[in-house]
């Protein structure tokens, strides 16, 4: 069974011309997999992921999460995805470990079952002698690390990110990926990372190729490469996006 999977999705924001923002959307994630939403500013994708996580609801098609029907079944598909927001969703008042507590408040967890997630969380992400300082004393990096594991609180078998690596330097920016990664390969967590930047993706991952508000391609890496006859991902891309514009 696909950690997501998606037919036909559309969605149109109220008085757009030209209909909609995204059409005829149709992919799959699979269980532990890393797939890359891979697709320029303004492609559609953090649409889509608004779409995926019920910030909108589908004008057309459905997303299935784990089995479950979004839109018959939220709460149960919902249970089953941790999100990573683009713009952080922290407070910043509050120590690391306040904010991880405040979050598994929120989603109804016991202590007795948060209080040693927490811990192993912590470790997991090297921020165990971190806990105490309030999250505005972190940098960038450190600061996605808590959103991660915030959005893991809960054991989700989807993790749904949204150009998570915005603002960061690029040691912080390849910690998280392959944190995410380590994620995936350890815990059979499937990830949909949203992206425009080639080097966040991995010669195994698989790749969901947006432009204007549709899916272009879709395969491995190497799928994409033989499609395009091209000898790298970014040749790949911009060959696919371009047969797309013509």
């Amino acid at each position: 069974m696909p950690a997501l999977e998606l037919a036909g999705v559309g969605f149109g924001y109220a008085g757009r011309s030209g209909g909609f923002a995204i059409r005829d959307i149709g992919f799959q994630v699979a269980p532990g997999g890393f797939t890359a939403l891979l697709g320029v500013n303004g492609a559609g994708k953090t649409t889509l992921l608004a779409v995926i996580t019920r910030l909108f609801d589908a004008a057309a098609g459905t997303v299935s999460v784990c089995g479950h029907d979004l839109r018959r079944d939220p709460r149960k598909a919902l249970a089953c995805m941790g999100v990573v927001f683009q713009q952080s969703t922290l407070d910043l008042d509050l120590s690391v470990r306040q904010n991880l507590v405040y979050a598994a408040g929120l989603r109804g967890m016991a202590r007795c079952d948060y209080d040693p997630r927490i811990a192993a969380l912590l470790d997991r992400f090297a921020l165990a002698e971190r806990a105490g300082e309030r999250v505005r004393q972190l940098n960038g990096g450190h600061r996605r690390r808590v959103e991660l594991a915030r959005a893991l609180l809960h054991r989700p078998r989807l993790l749904v990110l949204d150009e998570p690596t915005v603002g960061l330097d690029v040691p912080s920016r390849r910690a998280l990926v392959e944190h995410v990664h380590a994620l995936c390969r350890e815990e059979g967590v499937a990830a949909l990372w949203a992206t425009h930047l080639f080097d966040e993706i991995g010669a195994e991952d698989a790749v969901v190729l947006l432009d204007r508000g549709q899916v272009v391609a879709s395969g491995s890496v190497a799928d994409l490469k033989a499609r395009a006859d091209a000898p790298s991902l970014d040749r790949a891309f911009h060959t696919l996006v371009g047969s797309n514009a013509a």
